[in-house]
């Protein structure tokens, strides 16, 4: 039985106590917020901190689940590990490449900690059939894919949040907000990203310091080319898509379904992904089967979970499209 504590109790942190309580292998024995009124979302019976060291010392967690602004994620990370305490973080894995660097180095170093990114979406079923595929070479090599994220995020949601728009708390603005799965499946699936060319923009008068819309022209190591849309300033939350051609076949990831295109356009349906209910649409249920695999790689001493060098990339392609969004030039990765 492994003792688990959260800090940070915002919208995500419901996934995450949701997933804990639905293991049988974990014992959530603390959850904490700087806001005391958050205590009234805590599950009956947990305590509740407003300070995360005092929690982290009275619990003795063996794992905490980092739900906390951008900015903090690192640095809260590395106290944790240094007291011990394996971490499974949300994402982003860092404000910037910097940042993401010096994490990876640090998680190089300290081996005997356990330190895992929630790049959930890489255990979607859609996600886990189209990778077994791609990497046994059925229907040859990449030749182009798109990935696309069209929702809508209204003015509140910054004012409610302030440090979502603002680049040094949140590190940029609809990326590595909303979109940071999506990049991180773009080379995931597709291989190594060479260089990309991008335009970043605000579309919306929100007064907001980072980017609500990006476009993105990637190249990848092979010379297959792709793209990348994104942004919070459609009129809904519309669905995440993925679309990808190899030399022998066409494949679509559309509203949480993997699709063969046939010869003749048709969709042929290949993969659902597992729903959690009760949560918004894009959550799905993956949240839950990595942190089960988290742990489960606590118990078995193995390296089975998503790494923080593993997420490394996401970030670098960010800054990436940032720079180039910055100065119009194409930019090697």
């Amino acid at each position: 039985m492994k003792k688990a504590a959260i800090i940070g109790m915002g919208v995500i942190s419901s996934i995450h106590i949701a997933s804990i309580q639905n293991n049988p292998q974990i014992t959530l024995v603390g959850v904490c917020d700087i806001d005391d009124k958050k205590k009234s979302e805590a599950p009956e019976g947990i305590p509740f901190f407003t300070d995360y060291k005092e929690m982290i010392r009275e619990t003795h967690p063996d794992v905490v689940h980092i739900c906390l602004p951008h900015y903090l994620h690192f640095s809260v990370a590395k106290w944790a590990a240094l007291m011990g305490v394996h971490v499974f973080c949300e994402k982003p894995m860092a404000m910037n490449q910097a940042e993401g660097r010096e994490f990876a180095d640090f998680e190089a170093s300290h081996p005997e900690i356990h330190i895992g990114i929630c790049l959930q979406n890489r255990l979607n079923e859609s996600v886990v059939l189209l990778k077994d595929m791609i990497d046994r070479g059925i229907y040859g090599s990449l030749t182009g894919i798109r990935g696309t994220v069209p929702w809508h995020r209204p003015k509140e949601y910054y004012e409610v949040q302030p440090w979502r728009g603002k680049w040094n708390t949140a590190g940029g603005g609809c990326m590595i907000n909303q979109s940071v799965h999506t990049l991180d499946l773009l080379y995931y699936l597709g291989g190594e990203i060479k260089e990309l060319k991008a335009v970043t923009a605000q579309l919306l008068d929100y007064g907001i310091e980072v980017e609500d819309t990006v476009a993105a022209r990637l190249t990848f190591s092979n010379g297959a080319p792709g793209l990348f849309l994104a942004t919070n300033a459609n009129y809904k939350n519309e669905g995440v898509q993925i679309s990808l051609q190899l030399e022998r076949g066409e494949f679509l990831i559309a509203d949480n379904i993997l699709y063969r295109i046939t010869e003749d356009g048709e969709k042929e349906k290949l993969q659902e992904d597992s729903k959690m209910p009760g949560t918004k649409f894009y959550y799905g249920a993956s949240h839950g089967k990595l942190i089960d695999r988290f742990y489960d790689s606590i118990e078995k001493n193995n390296q089975n979970y998503i790494h923080v060098r593993d997420s490394l990339m996401s970030i670098r392609l960010i800054d990436a499209i940032q720079e180039s969004g910055r100065t119009g030039k194409t930019v090697k990765i």
